[in-house]
């Protein structure tokens, strides 16, 4: 196995990184904040929005992602009357509806937990000093809440580097997308090393960036 061979092929196999970080970033960046939206509805005095945010929890975390992707682009379209708005939806967009959700609503398991070690005492303490609502959570509850989920989301963070080979379900060009071609066409199995590498590299990243994340809540 010479040099030239193994540039090529991370240079090949890499043509797919590009498609899975910014299917990682739109994922942090949309399911977060949607996740936390959820926990919120969960603990809403309104009975349908605490019924219907957690049944969506229930069935996302109870289904497979896969599942899940191959519903919303294969199934999704079949839907009678509604069907025909999904029919022109690509596989790349499929894949971000699948992940967001999935993942927000995992996120959103994570902030109640964290919500929930949030001592009530804070909330009238807050009450007391004449906080509104809107203060009291952001100010008060929210850093807590963080600080205790924090973790748990690092760990969330680091599968979904994971998961995002996931889109090769789809046939969406991604990294493991690429490594198989390339099996295919050389008959070799570096290509899936490569692949290996890449995943392993982007979670060395990732992990440090979320400790450092994690330094500034650890006060």
């Amino acid at each position: 196995m010479d040099l030239s061979y193994i540039v090529t092929t991370f240079l090949r196999v890499g043509a797919g990184l590009g498609t899975t970080l910014k299917l990682f970033f739109i994922t942090i960046l949309a399911s977060l904040p949607l996740g936390f939206l959820i926990t919120m509805m969960m603990r809403s005095g309104i009975a349908p929005l605490r019924w219907l945010s957690k049944s969506f929890v229930y069935l996302m975390r109870s289904t497979p992602l896969v599942l899940q992707l191959l519903f919303i682009y294969f199934g999704l379209p079949y839907l009678p009357y509604i069907g025909h708005w999904f029919s022109q939806m690509g596989r790349f967009t499929a894949t971000i509806w699948g992940f967001v959700l999935n993942y927000a609503a995992y996120f959103a398991e994570i902030f109640r937990g964290g919500l929930l070690a949030v001592d009530k005492g804070q909330f009238e303490a807050a009450k007391v000093l004449g906080l509104t609502r809107r203060q009291t959570i952001t100010r008060i509850v929210v850093p807590q809440m963080l600080r205790v989920a924090m973790p748990s989301i690092s760990n969330e963070t680091i599968t979904l580097v994971k998961d995002t080979s996931l889109m090769f379900t789809l046939a969406v060009p991604e990294v493991l997308q690429f490594a198989k071609s390339a099996v295919s066409s050389t008959g070799k199995t570096f290509p899936f090393v490569v692949a290996g590498i890449i995943y392993l590299l982007m979670n060395l990243i990732i992990t440090w960036a979320l400790k450092l994340i994690e330094k500034r809540f650890d006060y």
